[in-house]
């Protein structure tokens, strides 16, 4: 500039004008006569910029213009000032043009001499723009500029560019304090206080802060406690500080003094001058985080503050905060996190404090995992074949390095390539034969590729590499060559542990079945054994051992040489067995299917014959004519065999053939074909050999049972099978022996549906070959891993076929023969649908009259409920089975879940004892392909229109139980839902369910079974609280009743008694429970309930024996006298030792076998074992001991007293009669007696009814016969609780002697008494201790009557 001295004044003149002209405006009469034209700046710069100068619109606009104005003296800027501030706006133009108005004028910037400088600083609410204060020079702070505000100030006025411009509107948020008490309706926005408050402080507040740059308005938002703390907010300029103190000055004077402003409480909070960001935009765990905060005012007083923390930060090991003014321009702070973590993610506030002033911001930081992606596992072959491992990361930051490291006991580097920009690095490995010796073969090395940003966060993948080298396979060496029948197997071993498979394979290629062979692996090695346990022809070849890595195959083979021999199983002989007279002869032969080069001989005993050979067609049979003559013995039984040698010298022996050497004489049926025979004498006969004609499909399988009848031969029983069916069941045979049977199975069962369909007509009329084909489907079940959909299409379109309702009839032979042919063939189905595998996703069904089948796939993630539904319309039958998503979630995905359902099959499944069929509904069977390893439950409904009066069980097929022939079991099944034409079962297994219906059963719902469960409940109830009671009574008179042995003994017993009996009610209670409301029954704890029951009610009846024979002895042996001591050990060894031995012998015998419980209830099983003989047997020898105990008790009673009249005594007598049969039948279980018929099916009704009610009521028949009726108890009961004047009539009473009793016919309460239980008299029951000894005793025992 070239007049630095000089003094400026800038202006900044809002003008609005419509014309075209250029804009022309005469400030003369603003600045005359003030502006000295020759030495002003206007001369040199008339018009530093001009904002807007021409518009081609002929509509009014508005223009900015900045004019500048240069002073020779600084005592000539105030005039101005005062001349400008005193127009009245808008001023009217003089342009030539049309109208123009000046808005207003405003003094921006003034520049000022400062020693050898000019300052140039903006006015009251004005400021350098940014770029203005980075480029130049910035002075020291002056009065007239806003205290700490950066930038306030420039050195010299800046070239280029406008002036000082015009701050936007803050809004302040303020509080002070106002030392008055805080009343509650200041917190109501619609109290009369609070509107009084808000427009006294408004006035003041508008009147004070009218001096600020740029006020608007000033609102009160809330009166908070603490005296009163007022907040309010201001929108204005940015004001000064001085100029806000003497703003908060005159807001105190405009307010009324009552409201007692403190002047020093004023408090500013402006958050528009704060700028805060963090450095790096993306933080990960590990960086080193900087968070930068920047303001304009020039302030060092900067805190930081941890929102989530609420806490100051202070400088640590993790923080660091620092604070400075950076070019006297702006402040900076600097918060530092060192290391940072997820848990520093979250808000920061930073906080500048400047006397009143308060500036603060908050940030946000949120922190990432650092998350690497690479294959975490990798496998190498040290073939010199180069391997990429690539380590990626999945943000997108920037990075200073990726590095990588190895660690294991071999070491082979690589080549690193990086890309930093694409955040991945690739690792090349290339290792060879020399860097994996033989030993190190299957060393697993770790690779880490490391990851570091550039703020220093660290991150690492760990990737297993496994480095195997080729490997050098070896193989059994000696030669193999055996015959057929034989077992052979193959050792292949492998110097390399690592492999991703192994199998075997022929010379052909044709894949070896991974059943007949095993592969191990071992630290360093491994090996793969080919098994082979009967050798068929098919195995006569060369065997390839295959160990495969990756895409490298190691190959060793190996020659097998079969020999033809044929298989015992294959050799057809005739007879099986036969008759042959001592002087006449049988034809013998032994047939195979090959003509084979065979030496053939027959042997008898040690006598060995040659074999004639006769080929016929396919079939080659060995013959010999055996002549009885030719042997030295006859009326013997010897059996004959033919023996087939090969050329490798290997023999096998045929099935035996029986012959019974017996006199002519004894012959009574004589036949060409079936030979001779015995009178009644049964034979069998190959039907092939039998006068049933062949058939060109081949030879008829199975067998004919003849019977000797007067001197015929009669058919017994024809199990013959059609040829087709015996070509298809030997063919099957040979096929579980092939080395490939897996693929030839589908085509067998192919054809194995379109052969039964074909003799469907014939199977119906032959049980051999409905027999075969179940044998098929058994022997075929067990190949498969795998079943496609094609392959369970063509199992069960021949299972239909044998559950056709024709057929049925066929099956009664089967029942009638009690084989297992229908449990074996619901097994078979059972294990083909566990190995069925639906294609795709999509749910599979396959639908025929007389089986149905659907299956789903489960799948990851959220599998949906399986529900399937089965309706049979033929047979009025309907099913549905739902496994809940809760369950199928424990299934691995991929599984499948088959169920299928059978109509016809209950009428052919094992029959009751009865001979009644148990199962009267649908059969459904469920199987998961996978192993179930957790608790699995199932839900199915069962439809049926005859379920009504019927005794409802769900149950399912156990193929374990009958010797394993297979039956119906309840274990962990129960009913649900019973509705009037359904019910629904839960189960807690996989397998072939059903519900079982008993007629003789009363039903659940029967008038018989309501009233039996009401006896036992309330009985039990009573039983219970009568014997706690009676318990409770025994131990309040015990030191009183129990003066005498007899006394002592007597309550002895009974207490136990009524312990035993009070603890065996409450376990049959819990068992009970558990079955009737169907908790699932945990095995452990129902074992625990059935011993404790059974324990406990042997304990009731033992007692109950040792009362009967204590009573016996004291009343039978009168002058033999026993210790109380000895008493109590055979009392307690009888009472609690003989039922334990009983009860650990029944568990121990039964438990193991799984038969000492029912299966439906917690109590001894009575079906299988009959173990319920262990509680019933020593029962019913109790009440028989208790019965003679009565009989010879009475018979005592009986005995006239001396000196008593005949017609008292025989009154007497029969009210003993009467009192010992109504004390002694419960007491020594007589009731049970009744319970004899009710252990037997079928048992009347009146039975059930008399014991339930006897036996539920015991408690309270010993509380009141067994306690209460006793004359000592009741004596002793009413001098512990009597009032006084009993308590005097008792002294009275007892000052008489013993030979009044205290109940006696003259106490109104005693009379009482004695009519209640039968006394008409007085009766002395007890003997002072003083009598002797045989008198003691006697009255002794009468007393244990009373």
């Amino acid at each position: 500039m070239r007049f630095p001295r000089r003094t400026a004044l800038c202006f900044m003149i809002m003008v609005v004008h419509s014309s075209q002209a250029t804009l022309n405006l005469n400030l003369e009469s603003v600045v005359h006569p003030l502006i000295l034209r020759e030495h002003g700046l206007a001369e040199e710069d008339p018009l530093r910029q001009k904002r807007a100068v021409a518009t081609n619109s002929a509509a009014a606009e508005e223009h900015t213009v900045d004019t500048e104005i240069g002073f020779e003296n600084t005592s000539f800027l105030e005039p101005p000032k005062a001349h400008l501030n005193s127009l009245s706006f808008p001023l009217q133009g003089n342009s030539a043009g049309q109208a123009t108005h000046i808005l207003s004028v405003a003094v921006t910037t003034v520049c000022r001499p400062s020693g050898n400088e000019i300052w140039c600083s903006g006015e009251t609410g004005y400021k350098w723009p940014q770029e203005k204060c980075l480029h130049s020079i910035t002075c020291p702070e002056h009065d007239s500029s806003l205290t700490g505000h950066r930038c306030s100030c420039l050195k010299g006025l800046p070239s280029k560019g406008p002036f000082c411009q015009l701050q936007g509107d803050v809004t302040l948020r303020m509080s002070v304090r106002l030392d008055v008490g805080f009343q509650e309706e200041l917190r109501n926005s619609s109290s009369a206080l609070y509107r009084s408050y808000k427009t006294d402080l408004e006035t003041a507040f508008r009147k004070g802060y009218s001096i600020l740059p740029g006020f608007k308005l000033v609102t009160v938002t809330e009166f908070r406690p603490g005296s009163v703390v007022v907040d309010y907010e201001i929108k204005t300029m940015t004001p000064s500080l001085e100029l806000m103190h003497r703003a908060n000055e005159q807001v105190g004077k405009n307010l009324n003094h009552t409201y007692k402003v403190d002047d020093n409480s004023f408090h500013v909070v402006n958050n528009n001058e704060t700028k805060l960001f963090a450095e790096p935009k993306t933080i990960l765990e590990g960086d080193t985080v900087t968070v930068v905060c920047e303001n304009e005012i020039l302030s060092t007083n900067v805190s930081w503050y941890d929102v989530k923390m609420g806490s100051k930060i202070q400088n640590s090991s993790r923080f660091s905060v620092n604070t400075s003014v950076l070019n006297n321009m702006t402040s900076v702070s600097h918060l530092i996190i060192y290391n940072v973590t997820r848990g520093d993610a979250g808000e920061y506030i930073c906080k500048l404090t400047l006397d009143i002033f308060e500036y603060w911001a908050k940030i946000k930081i949120d922190v990432k995992p650092m998350h690497i992606s690479a294959k975490e596992e990798t496998k190498v072959m040290c073939d010199n074949n180069p391997v990429f491992l690539n380590c990626c990361s999945v943000t997108n930051v920037s990075w200073s390095a990726i590095e990588w490291k190895q660690e294991g006991k071999i070491s082979i580097p690589g080549n690193t390539e990086t890309d930093l920009g694409s955040s991945c690095s690739r690792y090349t490995l290339k290792a060879d034969g020399t860097q994996c010796p033989s030993g190190s073969a299957g060393t697993t090395v770790i690779y880490t590729c490391e990851f570091t940003s550039t703020h220093g966060a660290r991150g690492s993948k760990n990737i297993e590499v496994t480095f195997t080298s080729v490997a050098n396979l070896t193989i059994t060496p000696d030669p193999i060559s055996v015959s057929e029948g034989q077992n052979f197997s193959i050792k292949c071993s492998s110097d390399v542990s690592n492999y991703d498979e192994v199998y075997w394979n022929t010379s052909a290629g044709i894949k070896i079945y991974q059943r007949f062979y095993t592969a191990r692996r071992y630290p360093d090695k491994a090996e793969s054994v080919l098994t082979v346990k009967t050798a068929t022809r098919e195995w006569n070849g060369t065997y390839r051992c295959i160990f495969r890595y990756k895409s490298s195959y190691s190959v060793v083979t190996k020659d097998v040489t079969v020999h033809p021999l044929p298989l015992e199983t294959s050799i057809v002989v005739d007879p099986l067995e036969a008759t042959v007279s001592c002087k006449g002869s049988h034809r013998f032969q032994c047939c195979v299917e090959e003509d084979e080069d065979y030496r053939v001989t027959f042997q008898m005993e040690s006598i060995i014959f040659p074999a004639a050979k006769e080929v016929n067609g396919k079939q080659v049979c060995y013959k010999y004519n055996f002549k009885a003559s030719s042997v030295p013995w006859c009326s013997q039984k010897v059996d004959v065999f033919c023996r087939f040698t090969n050329t490798a010298n290997n023999s096998v022996q045929s099935p035996s053939m029986k012959v019974h050497l017996v006199p002519e004489e004894n012959i009574a049926c004589q036949d060409p074909i079936i030979g001779a025979g015995e009178p009644e004498k049964v034979v069998q006969k190959l039907c092939q050999f039998s006068d049933i004609p062949s058939s060109p499909a081949g030879p008829t399988g199975g067998i004919l049972t003849y019977k000797c009848v007067g001197s015929q031969w009669k058919v017994k029983r024809n199990d013959c099978i059609f040829a087709p069916i015996n070509s298809l069941l030997q063919l099957a045979k040979a096929l579980i022996k092939s080395p490939s049977q897996d693929q030839k199975l589908p085509k067998f069962l192919k054809n194995l549906s379109i052969s039964t369909g074909k003799v469907q007509n014939e199977v119906k009329s032959s049980p051999g070959s409905l027999g075969a084909i179940i044998s098929i489907l058994d022997l075929l079940s067990t190949v498969p891993n795998q079943v496609n959909s094609d392959m369970m299409k063509h199992v069960l379109s021949t299972v239909n076929v044998i559950l056709s309702q024709p057929i049925l009839n066929t099956w009664k032979v089967f029942q009638q023969q009690r084989t297992n042919q229908s449990s074996q063939l619901l097994d078979s189905v059972e294990r083909f649908s566990r190995a069925f595998q639906s294609e795709g996703n999509a749910i599979s069904s396959v639908l025929h009259p007389h089986v149905q089948m659907k299956s789903m796939v489960v799948k990851s993630g959220h599998p949906n409920i399986y529900e399937q539904s089965f309706v049979f319309s033929d047979s009025d039958l309907r099913g549905s089975v739902v496994i809940d998503t809760c369950q199928l979630e424990h299934l691995q995905p991929g599984s499948s879940v088959v169920t299928m359902a059978f109509p016809t099959i209950k009428t052919i499944l094992a029959q009751d004892a009865q001979g009644k069929n148990f199962a009267d509904s649908l059969v459904m069977t469920t199987t998961v392909s996978h192993n179930i390893t957790t608790p699995f439950r199932i839900s199915m409904t069962f439809g049926n229109s005859n379920l009504l009066n019927r005794k409802l069980q769900c149950v399912f097929w156990n193929f374990d139980l009958a010797n394993r022939t297979g039956g119906w079991d309840s274990s962990g099944c129960y009913i649900t839902k019973h509705y009037e034409n359904s019910v629904s079962c839960s189960c807690d297994h996989l397998t072939s369910f059903s519900i079982l219906m008993s007629p003789d059963s009363p039903d659940p719902g029967s008038l018989l079974k309501i009233l039996l469960d009401i006896i036992s409940y309330i009985g039990l109830c009573f039983s219970i609280l009568s014997l706690a009671a009676c318990l409770v009574v025994e131990a309040v008179v015990w030191k009183s009743v129990t003066k005498n042995r007899t006394s002592y003994m007597r309550h002895i017993c009974i207490a136990n008694i009524a312990a035993s009996l009070l603890v065996a009610d409450i376990w049959f209670i819990v068992a009970t429970a558990i079955h009737d409301y169907y908790y699932p029954l945990n095995e452990t704890a129902c074992v625990a309930a059935t011993f404790f029951i059974h324990f406990f009610y042997l304990s009731v009846f033992f007692w109950m024996l040792t009362l009967g024979l204590m009573l016996l002895y004291r009343l039978v042996f009168i002058l033999h006298d026993t210790s109380k001591s000895i008493q109590k050990t055979i009392a307690f060894s009888l009472g609690y030792g003989c039922p334990l031995v009983i009860s650990i012998i029944t568990v121990a015998a039964t438990q193991p076998q799984e038969v000492y419980m029912r299966k439906n209830a917690c109590w001894l099983n009575w079906e299988d074992t009959k173990a319920l003989l262990a509680f019933v047997i020593p029962a019913l020898i109790i009440v028989v001991v208790n019965v003679t105990t009565t009989v010879v008790v009475i018979t005592k009673i009986l005995r006239p007293s001396i000196g008593d009249k005949p017609s008292k005594q025989e009154k007497n007598s029969l009210f003993q009669i009467s009192k010992s049969i109504g004390v002694l039948t419960p007491l020594l279980g007589l009731t049970w007696g009744f319970g004899l018929a009710t252990v037997f099916q079928g048992s009347n009704a009146v039975f059930h009814i008399v014991f339930t009610l006897l036996n539920a009521f015991q408690g309270l028949f010993i509380l009141l016969f067994g306690c209460l009726w006793d004359q000592k108890v009741q004596e002793a009961l009413l001098n512990k609780f009597s009032l006084s004047r009993w308590s005097s009539q008792h002294s009275k009473s007892t000052s008489l002697g013993s030979s009044t009793p205290v109940f006696s016919m003259s106490s109104p309460l005693s009379r009482r008494f004695n009519n209640l239980f039968g006394k008409t008299g007085t009766y002395n029951v007890s003997t002072p201790e003083t009598t002797s000894s045989s008198f003691e005793n006697t009255s002794s025992a009468y007393s244990l009557l009373n």
